[in-house]
This record gives structure tokens, C-alpha cells and sequence, in this order.
């Protein structure tokens, strides 16, 4: 990965921000089953950022959320090293969101290469913050570097969580929700998994766990939160995967292993 790939996603991720804006206030909101939402500007934003990127580099494979691109080729998600290199397109993470026209959605853009994320662009058109990361390089904020905060206990953790459309109250997920919020400082769901991965990244959010994302939600944030020198793990403290992403994202490796006490409820 280059500056000129990091080049087109960042000019992907803004024409897909562009798209967002000019519908936020008349969109088209269909439900693609209940309680998960899509509309017109979730489509017009994957379309631009897809002109984009492969107009640049027609060889890519392409994986996004919305048009049935869901599935990336076998060898990408095998991690075959002659693999070709995947984008990971999220065109609007936080429909709800946006559709109620809240804050908190932006647009994530990741790049696959040789089985492992090496490229992240989340970009926040409201508060018109871009984050960005490649492999081996840092995190930046709006061409600033970013890194992680310095919590190491959770009784001193803001922390945030994903729940799953249609949660309902005997679910696992609300057991850990109740166990962490018991212990930590508080608690939040903010309803974008791009953004809270980047807001561990910059030091706003201590932790941040989610158990029913896709691997488009997570994709450049998990190279942003890396490079931030953030710890990720499964949820369980095994390793995490990148196309079955049920995580938790911790500042440090103390606050991290105090956060998977109480997701496994030991």
C-alpha cells in the first residue's frame, strides 16, 4: 500500500460523504429486514466510491455492504499471499442514525492486501474528520497523528458497544452489556462501529466492544485502531478475525484483559 492508494480512498470516501449530505434531509428509507434500515443514499454512496476505486485500480476485487457485494473472493478471505488486494467498503455506517438525523455516521473505506488490512479511511462528513492509517505508518486524524489513550482500569473506562438489530433481553450480548456497565465509568452506544473504532484510536472512547458487525463495518477501523496502537482481540480473547469480527478494541493491555473478564463472565 502507497500514498496513492490512501489518495483514492480518501477521495472515494469524501464523493461517498458528498452523496450522504445532499440526501440527508430527503432519503428513501427501506427496511432490508426488521429493524435494519438502507436507504437511497447508502446506494448512491456505494456507487461512488466504487467508480472510484476501481476506476483507479480495475484489478481490485470489491467487497461492500449494499448491491449484493457482500461475499469477498476465497482467496482474499482464505489469506492467500498471491490474493488479489480487496476493498472493504462500508458506504454509510450508522443509517439509524442518519436517518433520524442524528451525528455519529460516517463512511469506511479498507484495503485487504495478502490476507491482512493494510489500509483504513473512515471520514466523518459532520464533524468533517478524517481518519486515516496505513499498515505500518501510524493513525492520523486530519493529518495529525493519533494514538490511544492510557486507561488501564476499567472503574476509569468510557467504553462503547454495538447491540445487534432486534436485541432482545435474554440475549448474551445484555448480559455483557450489564457486566461491563456495572464496572466501568460508563457506558455508550453511539451507533457507528467505524467511528468508536477511531474514537479509541484518538483517546475519546477506553474500549470499545461489538459481537453482530460485519466485516465492512470494522475493516478500516481495525487498521486505524492498530496502527493508534490500540489491542484487539475476539471478544473472548482469541484472535481476532477479520470476516467473522465479534471483537473488543482496548487502549491498553491492562483495560483489555479487565474487559474480557467481564465479556466472558468469569
Amino acid at each position: 500500500m502507497n500514498e496513492k492508494h490512501l489518495k483514492v480512498a480518501i477521495d472515494a470516501a469524501k464523493a461517498g460523504a458528498e452523496e450522504l449530505m445532499k440526501r440527508r434531509n430527503v432519503r428513501i428509507v427501506k427496511e432490508k429486514q426488521p429493524k435494519d434500515l438502507v436507504t437511497d443514499a447508502d446506494l448512491a454512496s456505494q456507487a461512488a466510491i466504487r467508480s472510484i476505486l476501481l476506476d483507479a485500480f480495475d484489478d481490485y476485487a470489491f467487497v461492500g455492504e449494499e448491491e449484493g457485494e457482500h461475499e469477498p473472493p476465497l482467496a482474499v478471505r482464505n489469506g492467500d499471499a498471491n490474493s488479489p488486494p480487496c476493498w472493504v467498503v462500508d458506504p454509510l455506517d450508522g443509517t439509524v442514525n442518519y436517518v433520524h438525523r442524528l451525528q455519529s455516521f460516517a463512511v469506511s473505506i479498507g484495503l485487504y492486501e495478502s490476507g491482512r488490512a493494510r489500509l483504513g479511511v473512515i471520514y466523518d462528513p459532520v464533524s468533517d474528520e478524517l481518519f486515516t492509517a496505513l499498515h505500518g505508518l501510524g493513525a492520523w486524524c486530519n493529518a495529525e497523528p493519533i494514538s490511544v489513550g492510557d486507561c488501564v482500569e476499567i472503574d476509569q473506562a468510557l467504553v462503547a458497544c454495538s447491540f445487534p438489530a432486534g436485541v432482545r433481553g435474554g440475549d448474551p450480548e445484555v448480559g455483557r452489556f450489564i457486566r461491563v456497565l456495572e464496572s466501568c465509568r460508563s457506558l455508550r452506544r453511539l451507533g457507528s462501529c467505524a467511528l468508536n473504532m477511531c474514537y479509541v484510536a484518538c483517546g475519546r472512547l477506553d474500549a470499545y466492544w461489538a459481537t453482530s458487525i460485519a466485516p465492512w463495518d470494522c475493516a478500516a477501523g481495525v487498521v486505524i485502531a492498530r496502527e493508534a496502537g490500540a489491542t484487539l482481540t475476539a471478544y473472548d480473547g482469541q484472535p481476532f478475525d477479520d470476516w467473522s469480527p465479534k471483537f473488543c478494541l482496548s487502549a491498553t493491555s491492562s483495560l483489555h484483559q479487565e474487559m474480557m473478564s467481564r465479556l466472558i463472565g468469569e
